[in-house]
């Protein structure tokens, strides 16, 4: 499979800078297509004026890298013949970020899960940023209860399983990631890839590579492993099997 799980960082919505624009140069890059068919999918928002601004400003991002966008609504869930057609259409499916226990629940819901995966057994680039980082993963360190309860808990939330790892997005930027991932690695099986901001993973069969868009930004492998916690910094490239197992 082809993969880019994003930390985090800006997209350039108004007022913000574009940290992101290296990762997305990079996930068109692997389609190697001069004009790819892009996908957006923001089932991450509660509410279709903020799915619509999300989309706005991913599709001006890539239609500027030459890409042709089209977006996964909610509205489409009313006629799966048509998501099918647009996930089968998509060179590049990107998910959006925010509440990743919602998206998860409406991919399983409307069986999309296994459409992703045959899409991206099909050499579609599967990507996207923090929830849409977590989605491919098994597992997510996860502020979904922020979206619906306003409570800075954060919870376990389980992804589609094609990356055999926990992932955690915001690793520096935000307080509560790194004392709750050391909770939570204690009782889930494995490894957490933590990314920062400004960082991505990107998979490319079984390589990997750790991709970022500034300089003094890392990513993690965290783990319990006999009692005492590990944590070690990511190689900039390996094998998947290295990436995902304990050192």
């Amino acid at each position: 499979m082809k993969i880019v799980a994003i930390g985090g960082g800006e997209n350039g919505r108004p007022g913000k800078p574009y940290e992101v624009k290296k990762f997305d140069e990079e996930i068109v890059k692997m389609t190697n297509l001069s004009n790819p068919n892009f996908l957006f999918i923001a089932f991450t928002q509660s509410s279709a004026e903020g799915a619509e601004d999300y989309y706005n400003i991913i599709n001006r991002n890539f239609t500027n890298l030459g890409c042709s966008c089209e977006h996964l609504r909610e509205k489409d869930l009313q006629d799966m013949n048509l998501v099918k057609q647009k996930i089968n259409n998509a060179n590049i499916i990107y998910v959006g970020g925010g509440n990743t226990l919602r998206l998860m629940t409406i991919l399983r819901k409307y069986k999309i899960d296994k459409m992703l995966e045959v899409a991206g057994n099909n050499d579609t680039v599967l990507c996207g940023v923090s929830a849409g980082g977590i989605c491919w993963h098994n597992f997510g360190n996860s502020d979904s209860r922020r979206f619906t309860s306003n409570s800075t808990q954060l919870i376990k939330v389980t992804g589609l399983g094609f990356v055999d790892a926990l992932f955690c997005p915001h690793y520096d930027v935000e307080s509560a990631r790194q004392e709750d991932l050391k909770r939570m690695m204690k009782t889930t099986t494995g490894v957490a890839l933590a990314f920062e901001n400004c960082t991505a993973l990107k998979i490319d069969g079984d390589k990997y590579e750790i991709l970022k868009s500034k300089d003094a930004v890392n990513a993690w492998k965290c783990y319990w492993q006999n009692k005492q916690y590990v944590k070690t910094q990511i190689k900039e490239s390996g094998s998947i099997d290295d990436l995902v197992v304990k050192d």
